[in-house]
């Protein structure tokens, strides 16, 4: 397979799962190398995500490190003669590769949940409020960027309202909903947007609000996006210098958990929008 300048997250998750595998085996590059007949540059390339593997290889790999986990196998498979160009593709070169990345992890996503607090999650946003999003940074982005990044957001809704939705669930604080990252209009036309999806059978939107007790969780904001199997499940949270993927199994257990917590203290769906409808009318 070819050489790859700059694998994309969800080859690099292949290869780090590979890796994995090795390792739960007890072997070292060298000798897996071996039992493959290649040399150990072959398996450091195929581990860094730098070389391509084929269907074939990664099935003997997978047997040489004596993988029983069937469902698995055929999930590593899957991403490995994956060749999907989707949409995102159009920007590559133009955004930075995390925006890319994401749009990719959520195209093949089994489900979506995101916890927020101080934003309307993305793909829930208008681009009245995405553009004002984006437009507050510092240093500020040229109109092209701006514009690009509003774009690129508003394509992501493609996984609420294109042929294949995902399903999706989404728990807001009452800061997100309250804060007026725009004016008074485009706020009342937010709240709106997050109702009529909240409608959709494989939507769910449920609100935290300031008076209930119970929260402690402001700092467990995050994407998690459901894999073909557990193990390939991935979290994605925002950082000062942008998106991290996380997805080692012990982080991935804690962050389950810390959903569960959060959704745990938030208001049932019919109440959740009652309360988005009162906070509409206020403004």
């Amino acid at each position: 397979m070819g050489t790859k300048r700059e694998p994309t997250a969800r080859q690099m998750r292949l290869a780090v799962e590979l890796r994995r595998l090795r390792e739960a085996a007890g072997l070292s590059a060298r000798e897996a190398a071996a039992l493959l007949g290649v040399n150990s540059v072959q398996i450091s390339q195929i581990e860094s995500g730098t070389s391509g593997v084929s269907e074939q290889r990664l099935r003997r790999l997978a047997a040489n490190y004596s993988c029983s986990d069937v469902e698995l196998v055929e999930a590593l498979a899957a991403m490995a003669t994956d060749r999907t160009r989707g949409w995102w593709e159009e920007y590559r070169g133009s955004l930075p590769t995390p925006f890319l990345d994401l749009a990719e992890l959520e195209h093949h996503a089994t489900f979506l949940r995101e916890a927020q607090f101080l934003y309307v999650p993305g793909p829930l946003q208008t681009e009245d409020y995405a553009r004002a999003v984006y437009a507050y940074r510092v240093p500020e982005l040229p109109d092209e960027e701006l514009e690009l990044r509003v774009q690129h957001r508003m394509r992501r809704k493609v996984i609420l309202e294109g042929p294949a939705p995902k399903p999706y669930e989404a728990v807001i604080h009452e800061a997100a909903l309250r804060i007026m990252v725009s004016d008074r209009a485009a706020s009342r036309a937010q709240l709106r947007r997050v109702l009529e999806l909240s409608e959709a059978d494989h939507v769910t939107v449920r609100v935290i609000p300031f008076d209930l007790p119970g929260f402690a969780g402001a700092a467990s904001a995050m994407t998690y996006a459901g894999g073909s199997v557990p193990r390939l499940d991935t979290v994605v949270r925002d950082g000062p210098h942008g998106a991290t993927f996380i997805d080692s199994a012990a982080q991935l257990d804690a962050f389950r958990t810390l959903f569960r917590k959060v959704e745990a203290v938030s208001l049932t769906p019919e109440r959740s929008r009652d309360f988005i409808h009162r906070l509409a009318k206020e403004l």
